[in-house]
């Protein structure tokens, strides 16, 4: 089972690619300045697409909507 789940990631951001476009950016975010929001042990996941989703979950993320679109 991947964790964490797409069921509870969708609760948080309103679309699935809303999801990936959000973890591909903190993702690359994480590689190109090896920043990471947790202590290195505390992730369940090795990839840093995994890892981006877990501060998604942790609430360490915060997505913002811009509104209306068209």
């Amino acid at each position: 089972m991947l964790y964490p789940s797409i069921d509870k990631l969708l609760t948080i951001v309103d679309s699935k690619y809303k999801l990936v476009h959000v973890a591909s950016i903190r993702s690359k975010q994480m590689l190109e300045n090896n920043h990471f929001q947790m202590a290195e042990s505390e992730y369940k996941n090795k990839r840093t697409i995994g890892r981006a989703l877990e501060e998604l979950d942790k609430g360490l993320i915060k997505v913002i909507s811009n509104g209306s679109q068209k």
